[in-house]
């Protein structure tokens, strides 16, 4: 992995933590997320008259994708309802690397060589740890791990699907467009069909919030995309992961959540297994 590609994808780390952490803020978890999907729908089209259509071969990617993407904002909804969000992010977001390396693995033929897999265990270890202690005191409950266990699940699942769409499209920037395109349509619709008249009026208030993590939630995985293409899927998905930092860091001084010391001792075994895996690249 370069120092380009490694500098992208922890600048993703910040901006993804950045615009999950604004979903959270806003208190109507329906309106934000519409916000956030809609106004990448929004960002997508305005790009797509410069921007390369994907290739055939990228289609059947971009198409699973966008539903995986609908059923990710729908369980990611569920987990800030249940869960604090220095428990809810660090839980979706820790249970990813693990099931790309062996999603990579099946699909892409990408086996990690022993550092690397040292890393990545390391680094999920670590992830783990960070979102099961140091929560206010006693440990999350069952439902909450439950929403965002099954939420990382979905990250997985995207990740490796727009890895190998990313690569068959022969353009990051124009596959990036259409995805957001299409995977923005599905959960403003619904919100329009449950809102119905009301619609505009409970959006609002969260415009300029929902609007930001929108563009936030675009340069970031439009980084981790580009990224995938320079780079094997399962180091850049661990890399990414790297935002649980900044999202630890965002729960205690805005959300005023414990971080406590067992998860600054779990957050140094996920730096450490980042520095593995980099090693090995």
């Amino acid at each position: 992995m370069t120092p380009l590609v490694t500098v992208a994808v922890l600048l993703a780390a910040v901006t993804h933590a950045g615009w999950n952490a604004l979903a959270h803020r806003i208190t109507d978890k329906l309106a934000g997320f519409t916000l956030i999907a809609g106004g990448g729908l929004l960002i997508g089209l305005a790009l797509t008259p410069f921007t390369a259509v994907p290739r055939a071969d990228a289609w059947p990617y971009l198409i699973a994708s966008a539903v995986v993407h609908a059923a990710y904002y729908v369980l990611l909804m569920r987990s800030f309802r249940l869960g604090d969000f220095g428990q809810a992010y660090p839980i979706a977001r820790g249970t990813a690397p693990l099931v790309v390396t062996l999603l990579a693995a099946v699909f892409a033929h990408e086996v990690p060589d022993g550092w690397a897999a040292a890393g990545i265990a390391l680094s999920c270890a670590g992830l783990t740890g960070v979102a099961l202690w140091g929560l206010h005191g006693h440990r999350p409950d069952r439902a909450a791990i439950g929403a965002a266990l099954a939420t990382g699940l979905t990250i997985a699942a995207y990740t490796v699907l727009d890895g190998l769409g990313v690569r068959a499209s022969g353009s990051s920037l124009g596959y990036v467009a259409w995805l957001m395109a299409v995977e923005g349509v599905a959960i403003p619709a619904y919100a329009l069909y449950r809102l119905r008249g009301r619609f505009i009026a409970v959006l609002r208030p969260f415009a300029g919030v929902g609007l930001l993590g929108a563009a936030l939630s675009v340069l970031a995985y439009g980084l981790v995309l580009w990224a995938q293409t320079k780079a094997e899927l399962a180091p850049v998905a661990a890399l990414r992961e790297s935002s649980i930092i900044v999202g630890a860091a965002i729960g205690a001084v805005f959300f005023r959540e414990r971080f406590g010391v067992p998860r600054v001792v779990a957050a140094g075994l996920l730096v450490a297994g980042i520095g593995l895996m980099l090693h090995a690249a």
